[in-house]
């Protein structure tokens, strides 16, 4: 049978780790799982207690608004104008998505087709790859260098592989896709830098999406900045926003759109087609997590960061030079020298069967990605002690 889109996609590797993680498990032993981005840690309590409440009242049960209920739009609004001092209006700078990759991915409905083209960094998060081609657009990367190993600035790095990603373009993009801290290698930026990426887009008639997953996880003092708090933003920028990690709401599904009020209209339309939003109790339950648990994303970066430092430091004992990131929930790992030539697949494979440690290999994020293997900070400090003390008996040529 011939299908359609699914056709160009890369084998999916993590798929190849899942399994090599649960034969291991099927055999009792005890693997440290770093592999995936799933947050552990517990949603906020106010918001668990509002969901079971608000589930008990049978008017919640019916189709909801597929924009989202104005209130939950309004309290991301309030939450950009407290963290950012972004000012969005609610009715038309602001839509509800179920989670960011649903958003992103019908962004890329509205805005490319085919003949078009996007600028995507490269590593990436799989679905920023993989979200152009779904609408028909071809890809073009920029390398994202690794900032732990880079002697330059790493938006310095991008932005010099974007002005001549651009210029050597056959067909001009109309799409940047960016995401800062940046998923699988943890680049940052400051503000000066998404002025330049602002002023870019403005005198090249280009909309960039930026993909803000980790807004609140920012280390050693770092504040990821929106790129909406640049002036003339919005002329050219939407921002996806989640739950997901600030509020350990990973299964909850709730983002948001916000920015450009003509795109954030575009997918307006497009999901009025497609869904009836998030079930209204979720709704409910986010929009208090947001008014009462204000100081939860802050909890959740310290343990973050603790959980970092407590890696950080246990790999680099037994020799395995890493940088500590300044944002995100990973830690992108260069592999050490004596396992190189592995490559990244054979090496996490490795590391599953010798060391009971599971990561992600670099190769499944793309060009770029192979040399290194992303840990993902969701495991606790005690877990975390132990993957290391694993990693030293498993990794002989580093002694």
């Amino acid at each position: 049978m011939e299908f359609r889109r699914i056709n160009g996609l890369p084998p999916y590797v993590f798929a190849q780790m899942n399994a090599l993680k649960a034969e291991a498990r099927s055999k009792g032993r005890d693997v440290i799982d770093f592999g995936f981005g799933n947050p552990d840690l517990p949603s906020p309590g106010v918001a668990v207690a509002k969901l079971a409440e608000a589930v008990q009242n049978p008017k919640n049960h019916r189709y909801s608004a597929s924009r989202g209920i104005p209130n939950l739009r309004l309290a991301i609004a309030t939450r950009y104008k407290n963290l950012f001092d972004v000012d969005l209006d609610p009715d038309t700078e602001v839509v509800t998505t179920i989670g960011a990759k649903e958003g992103l991915t019908h962004l890329m409905w509205v805005l490319l087709g085919p003949g078009d083209t996007a600028i995507v960094p490269s590593p990436s998060y799989p679905i920023h790859l993989a979200g152009p081609g779904f609408a028909g657009a071809k890809v073009i990367t920029v390398p994202m260098h690794d900032p732990g190993v880079s002697t330059n600035d790493p938006g310095d790095d991008f932005f010099d592989g974007l002005v001549v990603a651009w210029n050597e373009a056959p067909v001009k993009p109309r799409v940047i896709i960016a995401s800062f801290p940046h998923n699988p290698t943890s680049a940052c930026v400051d503000l000066a830098f998404m002025q330049r990426l602002v002023d870019f887009a403005l005198e090249h008639d280009i909309v960039i999406c930026h993909d803000f997953a980790y807004a609140d996880l920012g280390f050693d003092g770092y504040k990821p900045p929106s790129i909406l708090q640049v002036p003339r933003a919005k002329e050219c920028c939407v921002e996806l926003y989640t739950l997901t990690k600030s509020f350990s709401m990973a299964g909850w599904r709730v983002g948001f759109l916000v920015g450009n009020a003509e795109v954030v209209a575009a997918l307006t339309k497009l999901k009025s087609y497609l869904d009836y939003g998030t079930f209204q109790p979720v709704q409910i339950a986010a929009i208090v997590a947001m008014n009462e648990a204000v100081d939860y994303p802050d909890q959740l970066q310290r343990i973050y960061q603790s959980r970092r430092d407590v890696l950080i430091e246990g790999v680099n004992r037994i020799g395995w030079a890493v940088a500590p990131p300044r944002g995100s929930m990973f830690i992108w790992a260069p592999i050490p020298e004596p396992y190189r030539e592995m490559g990244s697949l054979d090496f996490s494979r490795y590391l599953i069967e010798e060391a009971d440690v599971a990561t992600s290999p670099g190769v499944g994020f793309g060009e770029g990605g192979d040399g290194h293997v992303r840990f993902a900070l969701i495991e606790n400090e005690l877990r975390t002690q132990q993957a290391v003390r694993n990693l030293r008996k498993a990794l002989v040529k580093l002694q």
